[in-house]
């Protein structure tokens, strides 16, 4: 398994959306992958990048970004280089 990545959970705490993003996320906890969960409504720039998109896993190796909706399995092919999963 590689190095596990930072992870960003973008969102805000009055988002159903976003507690279920944690909610699917949660399993990955096992393989050493916690998400920071960051909250838009701190920074102007996050709001407009992200107010319409929200939740939002981001890696920051990469920059990629995984928009909602997704669940676990969605999650698990979006980092299947670091979980060993490619096929």
């Amino acid at each position: 398994m590689k190095p596990v990545p930072d992870l960003t959970l973008y969102g805000t705490t009055a988002c159903h959306l976003c507690e279920a993003a944690t909610h699917e996320l949660a399993p990955l906890a096992g393989n050493g992958l916690h998400p920071r969960e960051q909250d838009i409504t701190e920074s102007d720039a996050l709001m407009e990048r992200y107010q319409l998109r929200i939740p939002v896993l981001r890696r920051e190796d990469t920059g990629a970004e995984l928009d909602w909706p997704f669940d676990l399995s969605t999650a698990m092919l979006f980092l299947a280089d670091v979980l060993g999963e490619e096929s």
